[in-house]
């Protein structure tokens, strides 16, 4: 597990590939060292909601999965978003219910996104 922190630079469309597989990208800006990084994610599949409640500009904490694969002889290596908090709230999606030993609530991480059949990745566009 991987996690990011920045401002949220661009929010993409929703794209959908063969066989109903979606894919939302996403880019924050980190300001960790000297030189800010614009840094790109994708959620996939149901993971896409969890952008509907965000906003370019907004601070947020990312964290995610490296994934790579080969497409044609070619390899990519893409930022699998699971979970995101905004402001230091975590979304409303994946937010538990609230633990019995105080006021700060347990979140339950789930980094089970599904990841793309080979058929889904077969079609007229790359799967990225």
């Amino acid at each position: 597990m991987y996690e990011a922190r920045g401002k949220i630079k661009l929010i993409s469309d929703l794209q959908t590939f063969n066989r109903g597989f979606t894919k939302r990208e996403f880019v924050i800006t980190t300001e960790d060292s000297k030189y800010p990084q614009d840094i790109k994610f994708e959620t996939a599949r149901d993971k896409t909601a969890l952008l509907d409640n965000l906003q370019v500009g907004q601070e947020v904490s990312v964290s995610f999965d490296i994934r790579g694969n080969e497409y044609n002889g070619k390899y990519y290596v893409n930022l699998n978003a699971w979970k995101i908090q905004a402001g230091g709230q975590q979304q409303q999606q994946q937010q538990a219910p609230a633990n019995n030993f105080g006021s700060e609530p347990s979140f339950v991480e789930d980094n089970s996104f599904g990841e793309p059949s080979v058929e889904d990745l077969r079609g007229d566009e790359p799967p990225f």
